[in-house]
């Protein structure tokens, strides 16, 4: 299995202020990772141009950066909606159990019965817990992210196996007509 080398951390949304700033939406749980962050890759049509982080603000939901080189509003303009990465050496540390979107994206959802769903294809957050989106030749189903749900999770195989009476108490299906 080949491994995306660089993680999305945030997605720059606007320009903050005149002199460059750039207001990032984070795409980690831990805001605090931001602190530590003096150099990133900047992510644009797949290709990662590493970049200098000189000064960042965290906010309640937000984090305001400047960047080496950027030192206007146009200049920072220009990289509205691209997104700022980290390789993975430099990514923290997952717990047990947990896992980086990106990775999950594109794995083969089966469950304890041997049904076939289909492939991940999307990852939604909400307030309690993440929804999977699974998409195959059945339709679409929507399960939430729970440990009890998650039988197996093999990132090097492509495979998340579900636990199949669990994910009849649980599981959204569409509706087919």
């Amino acid at each position: 299995m080949t491994q995306n080398a660089y993680l999305r951390v945030a997605l720059i949304a606007r320009p903050h202020g005149v002199m460059g700033a750039l207001k990032l939406i984070p795409l980690s749980d831990d805001l605090g990772r931001f602190n530590a962050l003096d150099s990133a890759y900047l992510e644009s049509k797949h290709e990662y141009k590493p970049i200098k982080i000189l000064s960042k603000q965290i906010q309640h939901d937000s984090v305001i950066v400047t960047i080496e080189g950027i030192d206007s509003r146009n200049a920072a303009e220009l990289l509205r909606n691209k997104y700022i990465c980290v390789d993975r050496q430099h990514a923290r540390e997952l717990p047990q159990g947990e896992y980086f979107i990106v990775d999950i994206i594109g794995c083969k959802v089966v469950d304890t019965d041997g049904n076939d769903f289909g492939t991940l294809t999307d990852v939604f957050h909400t307030g309690a817990n993440d929804v999977y989106q699974i998409k195959g030749s059945k339709g679409e189903i929507l399960i939430p992210a729970l440990k009890k749900l998650l039988q197996n999770v093999d990132i090097e195989k492509k495979l998340i196996t579900l636990d199949a009476q669990v994910l009849t108490e649980v599981g959204l299906f569409e509706d087919s007509e």
